[in-house]
């Protein structure tokens, strides 16, 4: 592999893969370090693939470094969304409410299975369609909808009370 194609890899699945990791951890310095290590692990293998089979093998070295990282360091997984109200005007029962709502969500999320959360998160934060998760985890089409059920039934189950 050249320079010039180690560089388009990079440039083009850079933040994808940091994205992957950031949604299992939460914290974003950490998913910069591990999407690092993974495109420098990838170089130091001269891996020769096609371009179809590159991003799967990148998110399967990342998630592998994560979870190295994790034993390593036996830290819970702290995953934190940062919302912030659309206006200021609000009076203060739209805000309690707000924040109680805010917090189901982030309880509920944190609670859900890593599978789930990361189907969860690829579909609402970074907006890809199922065929994209599925392609991109490895997984099929059937697996990504079973998995984003199981999410949105909890949010449902939690919400509805």
């Amino acid at each position: 592999m050249t320079k010039e194609q180690f560089r388009e890899i990079f440039d083009s699945h850079f933040d994808a893969v940091r994205n992957y990791i950031y949604y299992r951890s939460g914290d974003q310095e950490l998913a910069t370090d591990i999407a690092q290590d993974t495109f420098l692990k990838f170089w130091e293998k001269q891996f020769g693939l096609d371009k179809n089979k590159v991003k799967p093998l990148l998110f399967k070295i990342a998630g592998d470094l994560f979870v190295s990282n994790y034993r390593k360091q036996q830290s819970e997984i702290n995953f934190k969304l940062q919302l912030t109200s659309s206006t200021s005007s609000e009076n203060p029962i739209d805000q309690l409410n707000f924040k109680e709502l805010h917090f189901k969500y982030e309880n509920t999320l944190a609670q859900l299975p890593e599978k789930q959360r990361v189907v969860f998160m690829m579909s609402r934060m970074d907006e890809m369609k199922y065929h994209e998760i599925a392609q991109t985890l490895g997984l099929s089409i059937k697996a990504v909808e079973k998995r984003m059920k199981l999410a949105l039934d909890a949010f449902k189950k939690v919400l509805n009370r």
